[in-house]
């Protein structure tokens, strides 16, 4: 078992209390960072709760000053309301004084140490299964009995120590730092973007459930993660969660920090803290692998930049390429991230290609009800977020509008896509009439000529209707690029070409079966044979083509993966939109596995035969007419 310092702030850190501003937080924790020694989970989860709750929580004005009124627990049935002193002018928040924060690791300490004997698992040198099984009953059993998923303020351990509550997150940081206190260091936290749990042993090879998620599932905890990583559930982002070091998971207390005081106000002296204690973290190399931290940074830098600090823009970019490089595109966050980031700032396009792009990520899993966070925000971005910028793009008549964008319709398609393939082999649905609708009027907005311009096409397994196997996110990104926008420069030899068929293609788009020479090669040509004039065409077309090239629109190109999609290609390139149809595509759930058992062999021939899917051990009923 690791030892520990038992000196929780050195003494030149205690002279930094009372804390009442953002510049004194900053200064504190940028000495911890500094030490050789493992920064205290507990102690600084404390700190900055105690400040978010502070100044979020039972706010009051009287005789027009802030007082504050800061509640701590004297024992589990009384609480002592202890009156703060209004704010001064030049401070940003009230005092936290030491002797409150140390009452409270103190109290943190005795709770743990008083709960988990250490010696009846042998006194070993790491963690087992058992004794993180018992911090965690610790934690759980002196919670309220409710659950409270969608409540703020309630992931810190001053939450905990002052009223007995802890979100999902707060439960695992609360474990992770029992653990710390009883100076077992190999147990670290695992994040996914929605979950977490923690690793441990040896070389971190095991995984347990210490948390609830959802309407709280108390009986995952202590068993190990396998079983949603194989199910391939976007909570457990296929065995690609951010391992968190020590300084990680202060990172991730701090990410956590939410500085919402009602739904529409924010607290800004929580704000700039948070904001302030990121870029410290950013600076010491600590959100180096962690997006979901650079994104929040992204976050607070477009409302309120630093001077001297690189554009959001460059951090929404830095997140997605951190997902990329180190989890395997598993993360999907960042990317709806950055597309709110260009939807609030009017840039369309961009927010269709990263919606897009997170649609991408989503693919490779299977949807189950305990996702339903990221199915929210996939369905508020096809629901209202889309068709707002339709409305917006088609209340003018711009020649820039997107609406004449061929590659933003490709970009929508691949959005669908991603839906339908994260829909495919789960056995829940996703795609229902009401993401039909919004798709049906989004798509009829885009005139034929914008839509058959897009070069679509569609993987040998969707367009032999075959059982789909989802390759892993590392394969896939290695796969033809979805929208290929960007088409190499042309040979002398296609320019040339180009030059050459003139003719046909403006007999094509004039309507008309005969044009005469006469009329391209203008007045000065002499009258000679239909061959010596079109020679002549063909010359001056491929002097023109070599002198000054033609400008070449090049057609994006969509390669469909998913059933659904890949059956409405023909629809979707019609001159006349059949909304009824596509409509029923989409909410087809013939994709989806509902439990029936395979055909196999001679079984599955016969089927073939009569017209049956082989994938489905009933036959279709016949259709009364």
């Amino acid at each position: 078992m690791g030892k520990r310092n038992m000196d929780a702030l050195s003494e030149e850190e205690k002279r930094l209390f009372p804390l009442k501003t953002v510049t004194s937080v900053v200064s504190l924790f940028e000495s911890i960072l500094k030490r050789t020694t493992e920064p205290d989970l507990a102690l600084l989860s404390i700190i900055v709760g105690c400040i978010e709750n502070t100044l979020t929580c039972n706010q009051q004005i009287l005789s027009g000053a802030k007082s504050t009124v800061l509640t701590t627990t004297v024992d589990e049935t009384s609480e002592k309301p202890l009156a703060i002193p209004p704010v001064r002018k030049e401070d940003d928040f009230p005092e936290i004084e030491w002797p409150i924060v140390e009452a409270l690791y103190v109290k943190f300490r005795a709770v743990i140490k008083s709960s988990v004997d250490v010696t009846q698992y042998g006194c070993p040198e790491f963690a087992t299964r058992e004794l993180v099984k018992r911090v965690s009953d610790v934690i759980w059993n002196t919670l309220t009995r409710s659950y409270y998923k969608d409540r703020a303020h309630l992931q810190s351990l001053y939450s905990y120590l002052t009223g007995n509550k802890l979100d999902c997150f707060g439960v695992a940081l609360a474990v992770v730092a029992g653990c710390q206190v009883l100076g077992f260091n190999d147990v670290r936290l695992a994040l996914s973007e929605d979950h977490a749990w923690v690793i441990f042993g040896l070389e971190g090879k095991e995984t347990a459930e210490v948390t609830w998620h959802g309407k709280g599932n108390e009986d995952k905890r202590g068993q190990p993660v396998d079983a949603g990583i194989q199910a391939r559930s976007w909570l457990y982002v296929s065995g690609n969660p951010v391992i968190c070091s020590r300084f990680t998971e202060v990172a991730s207390l701090v990410s956590s920090i939410n500085p919402s005081i009602t739904a529409t106000t924010d607290s800004l002296e929580v704000a700039s803290m948070q904001q302030s204690l990121l870029w410290v973290l950013y600076d010491t190399g600590h959100l180096t692998r962690y997006p979901m931290a650079l994104g929040n940074l992204a976050d607070l830098e477009e409302l309120s930049p630093t001077p001297g600090r690189c554009h959001c823009g460059q951090l929404f970019s830095q997140a997605i390429e951190v997902a990329r490089r180190c989890y395997g595109n598993s993360h999907v966050y960042p990317y709806t991230y950055q597309g709110g980031y260009f939807y609030r700032n009017r840039m369309y396009k961009e927010a269709l290609e990263s919606w897009a792009n997170a649609a991408d990520a989503i693919r490779s899993y299977n949807y189950s009800r305990e996702d339903e966070e990221i199915y929210k925000e996939f369905l508020e971005i096809a629901n209202e977020l889309i068709p707002f910028v339709m409305k917006v793009e088609g209340s003018g008549h711009s020649a820039r509008s997107i609406l004449k964008d061929s590659e933003c319709f490709a970009h929508l398609l691949r959005f669908y896509d991603g839906i339908c393939q994260w829909e495919e082999g789960s056995c829940t649905p996703v795609l229902h009439i009401g993401w039909a609708k919004p798709l049906v009027n989004t798509i009829s907005k885009f005139d034929s000529q914008v839509r058959r311009h897009v070069v679509i096409s569609c993987s040998e397994v969707a367009e032999e209707d075959t059982p789909v196997t989802k390759p892993p996110a590392k394969e896939q990104e290695k796969e033809e690029r979805l929208v290929d926008s960007h088409v190499g420069d042309k040979t002398a030899d296609q320019k040339a070409w180009l030059g050459s068929t003139v003719l046909a293609a403006l007999t094509d788009l004039c309507g008309r079966t005969v044009l005469s020479p006469a009329f391209f090669l203008g007045p000065d040509t002499k009258t000679g044979s239909y061959t010596q004039a079109i020679h002549s065409l063909n010359i001056s077309g491929t002097a023109a083509s070599t002198d000054s090239p033609v400008k070449i629109v090049n057609k994006p190109k969509l390669y469909l993966r998913s059933h659904k999609m890949a059956g409405l290609k023909d629809l979707l390139l019609s001159e006349k939109l059949n909304t009824h149809a596509i409509s029923l595509q989409l909410t087809a759930q013939s994709q989806v596995q509902l439990g029936g058992r395979k055909l196999r062999g001679e079984e599955a021939k016969d089927a073939k035969q009569e017209g049956r899917d082989a994938n489905l051990s009933r036959p279709k009923r016949t259709r009364k007419e």
